[in-house]
């Protein structure tokens, strides 16, 4: 029983760590995006991880950049498990899977695909992007709630922190927004307005609906960019067989190859 009990404990430790990961351009769990295929522990308590993204082609960049959140955060496990992670469908996925079972760091394995593009860049491109879309559903979220565009952008953190919201977008991105206002400003202090620009500019009252307009060009962006990639792969795997006794979604596009449903977290 006692056994039992620690291995539901540290599957849901495990999906919730997965979880935590984003789809870089999206800002949208992995999990959410149905990108995780499989997450199995093993009798020996080591995890095992299947990836699967929307297209054959998606970028490299992106996809060294969710495997890489995906490696940090089996890393976090409590229990320090030994994992294996594959990518499977994708043009580079070879080439992932032989330099992970090498040995090699994501970094090694990428070196040559990325095509010599700044990650680091890239990685700092997404984290604004993830930034400005939070902002704008809790600020959305705060006018909806009948306060004034002064009284939002007088808001410290205690009173940030102090907010509610009916269950929504709102609800939803409030505590992410901390997060990413957080990672952005580190020393940020109690007493420092909420809502600032990604330069750290405040925001006067007069220019909050210019400055939503902006925020809303990202929104929409990153919807329909996350509308496509969802569309793409339910059109992908979307033909059902039955495989060693298993229903199975097969991707009919790359040579009816076999891929698994994911189980539920």
């Amino acid at each position: 029983m006692a056994t039992a009990s620690v291995s539901g404990n540290r599957e849901k430790e495990l999906w919730r760590r997965l979880g935590e990961v984003n789809d870089p351009e999206l800002d949208e769990p992995i999990t959410e995006m149905g990108f995780v295929e499989r997450a199995e522990m093993t009798s020996d308590g080591s995890v095992e991880i299947d990836l699967r993204l929307p297209t054959y082609w998606c970028s490299p960049n992106f996809a060294f950049l969710m495997l890489d959140g995906v490696r940090k955060a089996l890393d976090q496990l409590s229990w320090a498990p030994a994992y294996r992670v594959k990518l499977h469908d994708h043009m580079f996925a070879e080439e992932v899977n032989r330099g992970m079972e090498a040995g090699k760091t994501f970094g090694d394995v990428f070196a040559v695909l990325a095509e010599d593009q700044d990650l680091g860049g890239l990685r700092e491109t997404f984290r604004m992007k993830a930034f400005k879309r939070r902002q704008e559903a809790v600020l959305r979220g705060l006018r909806q709630h009948g306060l004034t565009d002064r009284e939002i952008l007088g808001m410290d953190l205690p009173a940030y922190d102090v907010a509610r919201f009916e269950p929504g977008e709102a609800a939803k991105q409030k505590p992410r927004y901390r997060a990413a206002l957080l990672e952005r400003f580190p020393d940020r202090q109690a007493d420092d307005p909420v809502f600032v620009t990604w330069e750290g500019q405040k925001i006067p009252p007069a220019a909050l609906g210019a400055h939503l307009a902006e925020l809303r060009g990202v929104r929409i962006n990153m919807e329909f960019n996350g509308a496509l990639c969802r569309g793409l792969k339910q059109t992908r795997y979307k033909e059902l067989d039955v495989v060693d006794g298993e229903p199975t979604l097969v991707d009919f596009i790359m040579d009816r190859v076999p891929a698994r449903t994911a189980p539920t977290a």
